[in-house]
């Protein structure tokens, strides 16, 4: 009994252990995957694939990076779409092979173009739908200038990204702008009127009378007292009275000219491509209603004097694309909301692209506001008598001009070395007397002593 057991336990082993090793014998007699191979390819072209199996069916995991359609048993095609890496699996009826496809971007029809019209010029062109990006080497500006102009006119809505490196290092440079603002305004005022009137008391104590066109100030006769008597406001420029006949006139004769002038000196620096703006003014607060709750928020407006620009700079060329703006608060044509009193603005602005050299200039000019006011009073009737008919009229001439001049000057600029940082202004003389002259020498950790001079 004891050797039967000993036999079935001994058989009983065998087998769970024969169990345990047969996935590793099976998977040990399979033969080895094959490596994925990779298959090169252009954006716009095709190529045949060929096996040494019966294809029996394909899989191509992004058909809009490339697409693949057997043709023979034997054989695929495969077409490049767009740049990228996709993978194709091909099955048999006892093979299965593994490919990626790597698709390179060919050349566009924009770069074969400029390519053409520009032979030996090293441009290279990547196009998507929101921008246009122009890479390589040409050798002048002027070559530079002209592809980003022809990629802008091909796209109406794509940014053109000009990376088009020239001869020089022209793109480690930056662009300082020098721009100087000149506003002059010239005002003159001309007035001319006159009121007539008699005492307090009348002519001979008898008859009062005035004659104004209310355009200026003319004297009241105040009454509330025991004795009559004339209030001035203002005795205008000539008064006469005669005590004899008791009338008397106003004259206002008055000239004034005035000028006025403002200058900003603002320096901006941009990188090659870049905006920058300037603005020096204020905000104003502007009250805004909200919805149905007629809640009201605060928006400030920016005024003052304000300059966007945008350089390129292309070999010893910048082209500029620049606008000044200068803006001032205008409170007679403001409006009133909601019991706030808001101003106007009135604004002065310009863009234009112009192409220097560095250090050349050029001038924004004829920027003018030209105001005339023309104010006449007259009395009806008398004004229109000959002669004497302007002694009953006033009239006030009010004229302004506002010119703005905008001059501005382009520099190329790079950053300093280490070595070429130039050494900051110093004294021969020390910045704090020496210590004897506050008391003596103070010694201790922290304390002052008295150093040699030029230290």
């Amino acid at each position: 009994m004891t050797n039967w057991k000993r036999i079935g336990r001994r058989t009983a082993s065998v087998a769970v252990l024969a169990y345990l090793l047969t996935p590793a014998l099976a998977a040990a007699q399979q033969p080895a995957a094959p490596a994925i191979q990779k298959i090169a390819l252009t954006a716009g072209r095709s190529t045949v694939l060929s096996t040494d199996f019966d294809i029996t069916r394909i899989a191509v995991t992004n058909p809009a990076v490339a697409d693949a359609v057997v043709v023979q048993l034997r054989e695929v095609l495969i077409d490049g779409k767009a740049a990228g890496t996709v993978s194709l699996i091909v099955w048999g009826a006892n093979d299965r092979r593994q490919y990626d496809l790597v698709v390179e971007p060919g050349v566009s029809t924009l770069e074969q173009r400029l390519q053409a019209l520009f032979p030996g010029e090293d441009i290279h062109v990547t196009a998507n739908d929101e921008a246009i990006i122009l890479s390589g080497r040409v050798s002048n500006n002027n070559v530079s200038l002209r592809v980003a102009e022809i990629a802008a006119a091909t796209s109406a809505k794509a940014r053109i990204v000009n990376l088009l490196q020239l001869p020089g290092g022209s793109d480690t440079m930056q662009v300082m702008l020098q721009v100087r603002f000149a506003e002059v305004s010239r005002t003159a005022l001309r007035e001319l009127g006159a009121s007539f009137f008699t005492s307090a008391t009348g002519i001979n104590n008898d008859v009062l009378g005035r004659v104004t066109t209310q355009q200026f100030s003319s004297p009241n006769f105040d009454n509330t007292g025991n004795t009559p008597k004339l209030t001035f406001s203002d005795f205008l420029n000539l008064f006469l009275f005669s005590q004899k006949y008791d009338i008397g006139m106003a004259v206002r004769a008055l000239q004034n000219r005035g000028l006025f002038q403002s200058l900003a000196e603002p320096n901006l620096i941009a990188y090659n491509g870049q905006e920058a703006s300037f603005l020096a003014g204020g905000e104003i607060p502007i009250p805004v209603v909200q919805g149905i709750s007629n809640a009201v928020t605060i928006q400030y407006k920016e005024y003052g004097v304000r300059l966007h620009f945008v350089p390129t700079i292309a070999g010893d060329m910048i082209r500029l694309k620049v606008a000044p703006e200068v803006s001032t608060l205008d409170f007679p044509n403001g409006i009133t909301l909601s019991g706030f009193r808001i101003p106007a603005l009135s604004v002065r602005r310009a863009e234009t692209d112009v192409e220097l050299r560095d250090g050349q200039s050029f001038a924004i000019a004829g920027l003018l506001n030209n105001l005339s006011e023309d104010t006449v009073s007259e009395i009806p009737g008398i004004a229109r008598l000959p002669i004497i008919g302007h002694l009953f009229q006033s009239k006030a001439v009010n004229a302004q001009r506002n010119e703005l001049l905008v001059l501005i000057t382009p520099r190329l600029v790079r950053p300093l070395n280490p070595d070429e940082v130039p050494p900051l202004p110093t004294m021969d003389q020390r910045f704090l007397p020496s210590s004897q002259g506050i008391g003596g020498q103070l010694k201790g950790g922290g304390g002052l002593t008295d150093a040699p001079a030029g230290q």
